[in-house]
């Protein structure tokens, strides 16, 4: 019993603990492949659940003079609406549905993670690839859709000597191959890091503490609630950068620019 309760007091003080997916419904794999409801699933849902419930509510009674939760789906509806006309064009609009449940799904999993006892979803480099690579797939269909094979031309700098044109298109492919890497590393970067390092300091907290030496842990313990603001501007500064690129990267495929 003194053993199983330091190891369970070592992984509540272990910083990377709280990145462990573990199964909370198990079932069977199809295809070799873990198919079980587990705390990472749970977080999702749950982040879905309340962009469901955030939108319904704030929709369900329209007013002239909005309330507080209606104001706060017009503003997050407009912020998103700027961003595409800014950096894509009326044109963009089409997308928006598909950029604003991107942006929403983000920031609210980014958000929740900062609650205790949660689980950060995108602090895992799964979770975050998968968005990335399916902001990546829309691109080039919609790319190929619009241009066809013309849409090859966007490998091809313009106002280049003929004897670079192989070097540079090389370049130019590695380049649009490695989106998808760049932008889930981005985000499970900044999120992984900001949770290990709060991890840390309430270690330094708790063991401080523990050891009868609680004026010694004020210090990590003020970093900690600067480090937990931090973080909050971060979750929100990196579900807008997440979708920033997105529409960056549509604009591209839509108008070819170069």
């Amino acid at each position: 019993m003194a053993g199983s309760k330091n190891a369970e007091g070592g992984a509540g003080l272990d910083p990377m603990h709280q990145f462990e997916v573990h199964p909370i419904i198990e079932l069977p794999s199809v295809a070799g492949i873990d198919t079980s409801f587990t705390n990472s699933s749970l977080w999702m849902v749950i982040a879905v659940g309340l962009i469901g419930s955030f939108m319904l509510a704030a929709s369900s009674r329209t007013a002239l003079v909005p309330g507080r939760l209606q104001l706060m789906g017009e503003m997050a509806y407009k912020f998103i609406a700027d961003m595409i006309q800014e950096n894509i064009g009326t044109e963009g609009m089409r997308y928006f549905p598909f950029i604003f449940s991107l942006f929403m799904f983000i920031l609210f999993c980014n958000m929740l993670g900062m609650l205790p006892y949660s689980f950060t979803v995108t602090s895992h480099l799964i979770v975050t690839f998968a968005l990335a690579a399916t902001v990546f797939m829309l691109v080039t269909l919609v790319g190929f859709a619009r241009h066809g094979i013309g849409f090859l031309k966007l490998f091809v700098p313009s106002g280049i000597p003929l004897v670079l044109m192989p070097l540079l298109v090389v370049i130019e492919l590695i380049s649009y191959l490695t989106r998808p890497v760049s932008l889930s590393v981005r985000l499970f970067g900044n999120m992984m890091a900001g949770h290990t390092m709060l991890k840390i300091f309430g270690g330094f907290v708790v063991g401080l503490s523990s050891a009868g030496l609680a004026p010694l842990a004020i210090a990590p313990f003020a970093l900690m609630v600067a480090f937990t603001g931090l973080e909050l501007l971060i979750a929100g500064l990196q579900a807008y950068v997440f979708t920033i690129l997105t529409c960056i990267y549509l604009n591209e495929a839509i108008h070819m620019d170069h």
